[in-house]
């Protein structure tokens, strides 16, 4: 039975289309957060000049803000991902639930099970 299930669900449309959305939209806010991580060190490391040459007049260094906006960025993009996650790939995760559940419960072992009865 667990056999046929996990056929069902890897048959399910909504499951590929699960599987594809949210790999490639992992992989792309992934990538977005690497280039800020990387870009902030290859800064810190190669412009050191720029990095810590004053904003305006005051007595704060570019690092300081770009650090900032690092942090607040991967904060952002955190959000961006778990308000998708919570709109889009839950109501398909929900989608694939209910069909497997359906195509179970249309067996007839499923059936005598849910009714009390030895299959």
């Amino acid at each position: 039975m667990e056999e046929d299930l996990v056929r069902r669900v890897k048959n399910d449309p909504n499951y590929h289309k699960l599987v594809s959305t949210r790999s490639r939209y992992g992989w792309t806010l992934a990538v977005l957060v690497l280039i800020a991580y990387y870009g902030f060190t290859l800064l810190n490391a190669f412009a050191k000049s720029f990095m810590g040459s004053r904003v305006g007049e005051g007595a704060m260094s570019w690092g300081i803000p770009l650090g900032l906006f690092v942090i607040v960025f991967t904060v952002a993009v955190t959000a961006i991902y778990v308000r998708r996650a919570n709109r889009e790939f839950d109501a398909l995760t929900e989608a694939i639930q209910r069909n497997a559940a359906g195509a179970t419960a249309s067996t007839p072992a499923a059936t005598n099970v849910k009714q009390g009865k030895a299959a």
